[in-house]
């Protein structure tokens, strides 16, 4: 959950304490390159480097950017996740690490990599690189353990004191109130206990925050002495609860309700860790070692499952049954994922909020989160539970369908949503494909292509391609399956500029939807093809072949995804050959119909069209209109590509109607997006001598110095805000 301004994710609770580490990484920020903040799980590294970089985002120019690493399960997924943190959708053949480091060559930005522990040589390796091409580069990372970069400056973030200041104490009752407003440390004793319970916590801040939310069922007191009689417990030891509280509620373990909360308590874990090389025991032990943990690590670890011991059976497994997830999710998904068994969904949505009563899960609107330390814990209980690979399956299945629904709905109102559930939920996406790969060929080879223009549309190019190609080799596939994959390799590789390799899938995919007689897969092909042939200079053989598979598929509905399309690339054909009023006619007759369905992505280039025919019919304020009602569009679907297009038409027309500051402003922001892309400035072949043309009336109009300092600074403008100085209607004469 990102902001539009400052790219840095939203604080939403209090921050308490750290001025000595806020002045001593405020220091480091000024003279290092690149620091670490270390330290176990839950100290609150994750704030401290947060606070840290919004109180420094103004002294970078290019602002300061967030990577949330927590998700990743895979090296693979490192450079695409601080691509997209940072803006960059490259659209090239160039190796993923080449395009990052030319991106960010001549920023001066201050990057954020939160939770690198797992990911320590990928990471250390890819600093290595961007630390060297990019001079003007800061990188603040938080880690469990120091990287080991060349040049890595480590700061240790310890807990808050508990003796002589009151930091622990005030976030102690600061989360009581943020979870009930009347509540308070006003009892007579409920100061001292507070004070205890921080003390017992050596001011680790997650595990205060785990204690104050058990305050709704119990008092401050006698919350100090359950606390106390934990951590006195083999001094201290991993605090789990025994495996009926949890168990009972699996396939095989009992009835529901046979292990209640509370039933399992301090006496029963003793019980367990005396049993001796019990098969039940093994890996709960192993958290308690103190050879294997430092006793911070413990500690927290007691905290944790303590806090496990006051939640219901029901909420027990609610919390390891959401653990695959890999990013926000709302209630819907939790549902998908985790129902089964005594979780029925009206049980999934209580055990949820029972679950953000306990802060095990954070809530934001109507989106939910949980902390990475907390979702090591309930991974480790479903592996206990010998669920694993059933919620990997459930998690897998959810996300199949999401893919199905997205592609069902592409031309529908809901389109521009889709389109960000499938962005916003890349991680589960590809997390549900790898597994699908292994356990269901038939599921990944659908996903894949059901999502893959929507990668396609996203930037994530690599991806599409790449997962595209994994599921044909994965085994068989025959159908709309294949016809669909094919055409996802084909699309991703136009867009890349591998035009070779677009016609090849484009012929491919015709030979064989001819030969399945899949309607929507011909009109597929004929949209690939189709564009293709435009880009290579060919709009003759693209209309042709456009009319031939329109009038084939007449039955299907109008309104369907492909034929919108293929309408699309008639209108660039009639463009393209100098036929302006039936373009005209075509693309106004075009864009009606998206509109009636509430679909925007035809719509933008229908709008695209509408302005370079005007353009061409010496019409620039109807062409301006036209092309700020595409860039509305394509800003909508966060498309950078079609905005990078947009803004080059726009200030065409701008440049046209004698306002050459302002078109070359807008010129500039059109640059920067381009370079988000990793291309020069693209798109069909008639838009060149355009663009030059209206580009020379520019500098003509306010000189060639003055073009220059105007542009310049719409390639320096963030690029929302440069975006949003296009869209204004008023023109600067």
């Amino acid at each position: 959950m990102m902001t539009k301004v400052g790219y840095l994710p939203d604080e939403t609770s209090s921050f308490v304490g750290r001025r000595a580490e806020l002045a001593r990484l405020g220091t480091a920020l000024t003279t290092r390159r690149m620091t670490t903040l270390i330290g176990p799980g839950g100290v609150g590294k994750t704030r401290l480097a947060l606070r840290a970089a919004r109180a420094a985002a103004d002294r970078y120019a290019d602002g300061a950017w967030w990577a949330d690493l927590s998700p990743l399960y895979d090296d693979g997924l490192l450079l695409p996740t601080v691509s997209d943190a940072v803006g960059l959708a490259d659209h090239t053949l160039r190796m993923p690490v080449e395009a990052l480091c030319e991106w960010l060559g001549d920023k001066h930005l201050l990057l954020v990599l939160d939770s690198a522990e797992h990911l320590r040589a990928a990471c250390s390796h890819l600093l290595a690189e961007i630390l060297t091409t990019s001079s003007g580069l800061t990188v603040l990372v938080t880690s469990r353990q120091p990287l080991g970069t060349r040049g890595e400056y480590v700061v240790e973030v310890p807990p808050l004191p508990v003796d002589g200041a009151p930091d622990a104490l005030q976030l102690f009752a600061d989360r009581l109130r943020a979870a009930d407003p009347r509540a308070g440390l006003d009892s007579p004793g409920d100061e001292a206990a507070a004070a205890e319970i921080c003390r017992r916590l050596e001011g680790i801040p997650l595990a205060i925050e785990l204690a104050a939310a058990g305050i709704g069922r119990h008092s401050v007191a006698q919350l100090a002495t359950r606390i106390g009689s934990r951590f006195d417990v083999r001094g201290g030891g991993f605090g789990v609860p025994g495996r009926s509280g949890v168990l009972a509620l699996a396939p095989g373990f009992g009835a529901p309700g046979s292990g209640a909360p509370g039933a399992t308590g301090a006496d029963e874990a003793d019980e367990a860790d005396e049993a001796e090389g019990s098969p039940d025991t093994a890996r709960l032990d192993l958290l308690a070692d103190a050879t294997v943990w430092p006793r911070r690590h413990r500690t927290l670890r007691t905290a944790i499952g303590w806090s496990h011991e006051l939640c219901t059976p029901l909420e027990r497994l609610l919390w390891a049954r959401l653990t695959p997830l890999r990013t926000d999710f709302d209630e819907e998904v939790a549902r998908e994922v985790c129902v089964g068994g005594p979780l029925t969904p009206d049980e999934v949505d209580r055990a949820l909020q029972g679950l953000v009563a306990q802060c095990v899960v954070q809530r934001d609107g109507d989106r939910y989160r949980m902390l990475d330390t907390l979702r090591e814990y309930g991974r480790m209980w479903l592996t206990e539970l010998g669920e694993a690979r059933a919620a990997a399956d459930r998690h897998a299945s959810s996300f199949l369908g999401l893919a199905r629904r997205a592609h069902d709905g592409w031309t529908g109102a809901g389109q521009v949503s889709w389109y960000h559930k499938v962005a916003d939920t890349h991680l589960d996406l590809c997390a549900a494909l790898e597994h699908l790969l292994v356990h269901d060929v038939g599921g990944a080879q659908e996903m894949a292509g059901r999502v893959g223009f929507f990668w396609a549309c996203c930037g994530h190019l690599s991806e599409a391609r790449s997962y595209a190609q994994r599921a044909l080799d994965a085994g068989p596939v025959e159908g709309p399956h294949r016809t669909r994959l094919q055409w996802v390799l084909g699309v991703a590789a136009l867009l890349q500029g591998d035009f070779a390799t677009a016609e090849k899938y484009g012929a491919l995919c015709t030979a064989v939807a001819l030969l399945d007689r899949d309607d929507e897969g011909m009109l597929g092909a004929a949209y690939l093809s189709g564009l293709t042939q435009l880009m290579t200079g060919e709009p003759a053989a693209a209309l042709e072949a456009a009319g031939r598979v329109l009038r084939m598929t007449e039955g299907l509905p109008v309104d369907s995804a492909h034929r919108l399309r293929c309408h699309l690339i008639t209108v660039f054909a009639l463009t393209a050959l100098g036929r302006l009023d039936e373009s005209e006619a075509a693309a106004t007759t075009l864009r009606r119909a998206c509109e009636r369905g509430g679909e925007y992505w035809t719509r933008s280039y229908a709008d695209y069209q509408l302005a370079l025919i005007a353009l061409f019919q010496d019409r620039p304020a109807a062409s301006a209109a036209h092309a700020r009602s595409m860039l509305a569009g394509k800003h909508r679907l966060r498309d950078s590509f079609g905005i990078a297009l947009g803004l080059d038409i726009l200030a065409a027309a701008i440049a046209a109607q004698g306002a050459g500051a302002q078109a070359a402003r807008v010129y500039g922001t059109g640059h920067a997006y381009w370079r988000m892309v990793g291309h020069p400035q693209r798109g069909t072949p008639e838009l060149g001598p355009v663009r030059e043309r209206c580009e020379l009336q520019a500098r003509a109009a306010i000189g060639d110095e003055a073009y220059q300092r105007a542009f310049e600074r719409g390639q320096s403008d963030n690029a929302e805000v440069g975006l949003a100085a296009a869209l204004r209607t008023e023109l600067q004469l």
